[in-house]
């Protein structure tokens, strides 16, 4: 016959007694401190290793420990959660033996509900939304708590126990990277930028910045078309006729096409030899060591190289060994601040808007840039820019006025000149046709 558990534990009495009194001060005592385990545990699994670190250089109380904890999870969160349930079995438990006692019969039922709406109301929700709200607070409070928990010896024991069981159902597998990934930053400025933490133009940096690490000379060079250069053979105030007409303080110089650059001549270097009288001087004589790159060098290298090399414009060539553009120091810091124009910049944007969703852009106009300006996806391909991906869908050049339709919008070549498509006209379709 099996003996009730009440009963064992004392005979029913149906009144309140001074052990009853004395388990109650235990069961409150118990569901405070599962309630500070449970505030403890939502705060410091939401802090990351590089708040921490923010804090403790901030010099706030605690940040050493709440630092400490963070550099192994596991180890914190094994015996938080073990002190938590323990708390909270005990409790339940006590809470069973007084209902008993007190209501008889009913008091299974008295206990049930008490478990549920206090235990569950004070020991987990309230103090995890109260952590929720401010969690730099919460961990920073009961860091100190925990890292002595995590050091009780039993505690420790049985943590260990269950890291280890856990490594055996998984073998091979390790723990959670910490490293915030490039999509986690873009959605933490996205966010920040929600809540009025930073500004646009913040958020516009900071997604210029991680896409500039992705980012390939080619991807930022002028195009061989572009290239403004001169023959090593011409004369000096030839070459100077040229850079006052492009305005470049700076342009390569090359021998026979200019897939043979031999160097770069400087503007300043011209005008001095011109204010000396060596107006018919040959360029030759004036020409600077180029810099060379292949189109797939990384922006990122390229930007250090050029810092300590102390050199302003590279000469890009491609497999092949020809000269694809070439990229400046203006470039790359573009790629970050976005476009820098001076008093002496004529050209007109790259991207004009029309109006009813429609654009005109420079056949050179990113396709990665585009798509973001319209939140569509556009084709990838081998091409970098619109004028590619148009030429890269038909198979060939356009003609003058020829169009594609792609991702909903049509794409018509306003003007061709030569072998390039220099103007595009985006329109949206009629009813998405």
């Amino acid at each position: 016959m099996v003996t009730d558990l009440f009963a064992v534990v004392r005979p029913v009495s149906h009144h309140w007694s001074n052990e009853d009194s004395i388990l109650s001060i235990v069961v409150v005592a118990l569901v405070a401190f599962s309630a500070f385990m449970a505030y403890a545990e939502t705060a410091l699994v939401r802090i990351s290793k590089v708040r921490a670190a923010v804090m403790e250089e901030k010099g706030l109380h605690g940040s050493v420990v709440l630092r400490r904890l963070l550099e192994d999870p596991g180890g914190f969160l094994n015996p938080v959660l073990l002190v938590t349930l323990v708390c909270q079995l005990v409790a339940a438990t006590l809470v069973g033996v007084i209902a008993a006692n007190v209501f008889g019969g009913v008091g299974v039922a008295v206990a049930t509900v008490f478990e549920v709406v206090v235990i569950f109301t004070v020991g987990e929700a309230i103090p995890k939304n109260l952590s929720v709200r401010n969690p730099d607070r919460a961990a920073l409070r009961s860091a100190g708590l925990v890292s002595l928990i995590v050091r009780f010896p039993p505690i420790r024991a049985l943590s260990g126990l269950v890291m280890g069981i856990a490594r055996l159902i998984t073998p091979g597998e390790g723990e959670t990277s910490s490293v915030v990934s490039e999509e986690e930053l873009l959605a933490m400025a996205d966010a920040a930028v929600e809540g009025e933490v930073i500004e646009t133009e913040e958020r516009a940096l900071i997604h210029s910045v991680i896409s500039f690490g992705d980012t390939v000379a080619r991807e930022v060079m002028v195009p061989r078309p572009d290239v403004i250069s001169v023959s090593s053979t011409a004369l000096v105030e030839e070459a100077v006729d040229i850079v006052l007409t492009a305005g470049y303080s700076r342009i390569p110089a090359f021998e026979g096409s200019v897939d043979n650059v031999v160097g770069v001549v400087y503007a300043k270097d011209l005008l001095g030899a011109e204010r000396q009288g060596q107006r018919q001087v040959s360029v030759a004589t004036l020409i600077r060591p180029a810099h060379f790159v292949p189109e797939t060098k990384p922006v990122t290298d390229l930007l250090k190289e050029m810092q300590s090399g102390k050199f302003h414009l590279a000469i890009v060539f491609d497999e092949y060994g020809s000269t694809s553009g070439l990229v400046t120091l203006e470039d790359l810091i573009e790629e970050l601040v976005g476009d820098i124009n001076d008093e002496y910049d004529q050209e007109g944007p790259d991207l004009r808007p029309l109006g009813e969703g429609c654009y005109e852009v420079a056949g050179s106009y990113p396709v990665a840039d585009l798509a973001e300006v319209l939140d569509v996806e556009l084709p990838e391909g081998d091409w970098d820019s619109i004028a590619g991906m148009i030429m890269g869908i038909l198979g060939r050049l356009p003609a003058q006025g020829e169009e594609v339709e792609v991702s909903g919008y049509r794409f018509v070549a306003e003007l061709v000149t030569s072998r390039r498509i220099d103007l595009v006209r985006v329109a949206p379709l009629a009813d998405g046709s």
